[in-house]
């Protein structure tokens, strides 16, 4: 295996971890056979977390596999990682699906759902594999079939949905005072939310990808928008890539803009909250969210213009290849997925793209 500069790093912090306990760290190639059996679970993940650091992994990844070994950490408790058993990792899976009360912000301890245990699996496998890589332990990960989860359903908005949505930006609810007439008012962010949910339609960007993009980022004349490589450009994995923009979306955004004094340093956010403050994925989710109430649209979130970007583009004729760079997906998997939800139309995309028919044979 070949390491870059910042793994090699890694790998000397890591050494450094496990030395604090007094081990004899082997000068070996990753892979390689040898006796580590003294390393504590606590320390282990310590090293872990600092090498998927150094991978590039975005924070909320790690943060993700903190929260979850951590926890394991708890109810397994702080033992030699050679000691721990394939049955040890079933019995914590099988808590986590029956007994585990999850602590959520909004009070609510329903079980956790299918994905959220899968992800349980994956921390803990990705955990056990690289112990197995760097230090040649065994993986009592490996035999454990992932935990099923069925496919979501992919909910998409409908074009009167996002007219509704836009409509909603413009005005504030009706007033009804008891001494005058009742009245609406131009809503002193209007022009932000309505630029804020083309973007979001237009380039089929994650949350954190819209959060973390700078008005450098955008090139308002050719419509092009360069998600950053690494962990500022808030992609998934740390990979970036180029979308675009439509008209209408240019638009908006400029008309957005137009506003806002610092917009001549390319290193300003490109969306601010009502803070004047960089968005945040929490806070994007809640004001979309309030966006969908006052337009009497449920289920609205982020992620939702994501899918209807995709879907509506294969329908459009797009194809899956170029689908799968716009989105920004290491695998055709997930794009394999919109294509199948688009299923309906392949009977006209065939009538259209048919050579018989088109050539005249």
């Amino acid at each position: 295996m070949q390491y870059s500069g910042f793994l090699l790093a890694a790998r000397t912090e890591v050494a450094k971890i496990l030395e604090s306990e007094d081990l004899i760290m082997n000068h070996c190639s990753p892979g390689s056979k040898n006796s580590h059996t003294s390393i504590l679970l606590s320390k282990a993940i310590d090293g872990f977390l600092t090498f998927k650091i150094a991978e590039g992994l975005s924070k909320r990844t790690i943060d993700s596999y903190e929260h979850i070994l951590r926890h394991w950490l708890d109810q397994i408790g702080d033992r030699k990682v050679a000691q721990i058993k394939t049955s040890d990792l079933i019995s914590f899976l099988a808590w986590m699906r029956t007994d585990y009360k999850p602590r959520r912000w909004n009070g609510n301890t329903e079980p956790l759902s299918a994905k959220s245990l899968r992800n349980v699996y994956v921390s803990l496998r990705a955990f056990f594999s690289w112990l197995e890589r760097e230090f040649g332990l065994e993986n009592p990960a490996k035999t454990i079939p992932p935990p099923k989860y069925p496919q979501h359903v992919i909910q998409t908005f409908s074009k009167e949905d996002i007219e509704k949505l836009i409509k909603s930006c413009l005005y504030s609810r009706e007033a009804q005072p008891n001494n005058r007439r009742s009245f609406v008012m131009r809503r002193p962010t209007a022009n932000r939310d309505q630029a804020l949910i083309m973007f979001l339609l237009d380039t089929g960007l994650r949350a954190s990808e819209l959060c973390s993009l700078l008005v450098g980022d955008v090139d308002l004349k050719t419509g092009q928008v360069s998600v950053r490589h690494g962990v500022s450009g808030g992609a998934k994995g740390g990979k970036g890539r180029v979308t675009y923009l439509g008209k209408t979306s240019k638009k908006a955004l400029w008309r957005y803009l137009a506003n806002r004094e610092e917009v001549d340093d390319p290193e300003t956010q490109l969306f601010l909250n009502n803070a004047s403050r960089a968005f945040n994925r929490n806070s994007l989710r809640i004001m979309i969210r309030r966006l969908g109430d006052r337009a009497g649209i449920p289920h609205v979130h982020p992620h939702k213009f994501r899918h209807t970007f995709a879907i509506t583009y294969l329908r459009s004729g797009g194809d899956v290849f170029t689908l799968q760079l716009l989105l920004g997906h290491s695998s055709l998997d997930m794009v394999r997925h919109y294509a199948q939800v688009a299923q309906s139309d392949v009977a006209t995309a065939h009538r259209k793209a048919s050579p018989v028919d088109n050539w005249r044979l």
